[in-house]
């Protein structure tokens, strides 16, 4: 509309951010700067983030004459457009250069695969059941533990992608989805959902609904289609994930003490697998577990979370107690900061 006072141009000008690459600086962004004052008396935008080049695996710029560009759409029929877009934000620093790497395009497809698994686990899990509206009350410390994970992810993604640190941001949304959600938590409470007699699977499949949808939501940005497939699958009463309302913090979630408490049980189960990685025990083999605290809160854990060892660390039963009796001496054993855990040596081998 411009020079006419329009309504658009009242809407667009001046805009929030340009995002731009360092190598056009001054053929373009100053330009723009000094034609918008020129013409309209003000800035055009409030704020620059300047990016890097993609460069090729060897860091030559792209270009025709050396006939080193990558076509999109190429890795995009191969590989998907979310996976092609997750590879140019990880990993990326506002103003370094990157390497592109097919590589990295084909690890970020892995991950598009294991958020889609996952997804139709849980929703196969849901498929005939009613999961309440609010399960709060019956929540287990897996449940709080995830959701206070959740919680801070939430805070720590908001706060990156304000400051425009959006390497940082996917990198956390990645490690909670991957790690935390699909190879802990949804391990965890594989043998609540398989029961027909625990009461608290309702509470279980409530918390899976609700930690999907909002690392949905944070994944988004990021990669669009999948999560917008899924999320209007997991919500079907929803138009877009796009028109969702962005998660936020809250103290709801806030289980800071069930958080350290899950957190020292996956520090005994890492070691626990540590041992038996270390000695080529196969996953198939189980044996006793006994864990060695004077701490009697931290035997309350042991005995609450037992279960865990079972499905996670491959123990046939856990015994939790004060002192070495009954122990073999032969027992290997593994340290963290609160207690000794003991494997006796027969069971192993």
């Amino acid at each position: 509309g411009w020079p006419e006072k329009t309504k658009e141009l009242e809407y667009f000008y001046p805009t929030d951010v340009l995002v731009t690459g360092y190598d056009i600086i001054f053929f373009w962004v100053i330009r723009m700067i000094f034609s918008g004052y020129e013409q309209m008396g003000e800035k055009p935008f409030k704020t620059v983030l300047f990016h890097g080049l993609v460069r090729d695996s060897q860091g030559r710029k792209m270009s025709k004459s050396l006939g080193n560009g990558i076509d999109p759409l190429e890795i995009i029929d191969k590989y998907g457009a979310d996976a092609l877009r997750l590879t140019l934000i990880t990993g990326n620093a506002p103003g370094n250069d990157m390497r592109f790497y097919m590589e990295r395009v084909e690890a970020n497809r892995n991950f598009a695969n294991k958020v889609w698994n996952a997804s139709r686990f849980i929703l196969m899990n849901m498929e005939g059941k009613e999961v309440p509206a609010d399960a709060s009350a019956h929540l287990e410390p897996a449940d709080k533990w995830i959701l206070s994970r959740l919680n801070n992810v939430v805070k720590e993604v908001t706060d990156n992608m304000e400051n425009f640190e959006l390497g940082v941001a996917v990198q956390k949304v990645y490690d909670f989805i991957w790690d935390e959600f699909c190879d802990w938590y949804i391990e965890m409470v594989k043998p609540r959902l398989y029961s027909e007699t625990d009461d608290t699977k309702g509470a279980a499949l409530w918390t899976l609904k609700t930690v999907l949808g909002n690392a949905l939501k944070l994944l988004h940005p990021f990669m669009p289609f999948i999560t917008e497939e899924i999320y209007c699958t997991l919500n079907p009463d929803e138009d877009s994930i796009m028109i969702a309302a962005w998660p936020k913090e809250t103290e709801d979630f806030a289980y800071a003490e069930d958080e350290a408490a899950v957190e020292m049980m996956k520090e005994a189960v890492r070691s626990i697998r540590g041992v038996r990685t270390s000695m080529n025990v196969p996953p198939s083999k189980k044996a006793s577990v006994f864990v060695v605290t004077e701490d009697a809160a931290v035997q309350e854990t042991f005995k609450n979370g037992a279960v865990f060892f079972g499905t996670l660390a491959g123990a046939s039963e856990v015994h939790v107690q004060a002192d070495k009796a009954g122990i073999a001496d032969d027992a290997v054993s593994a340290v963290i900061p609160q207690a000794v855990i003991y494997i006796p040596f027969a069971e192993l081998v």
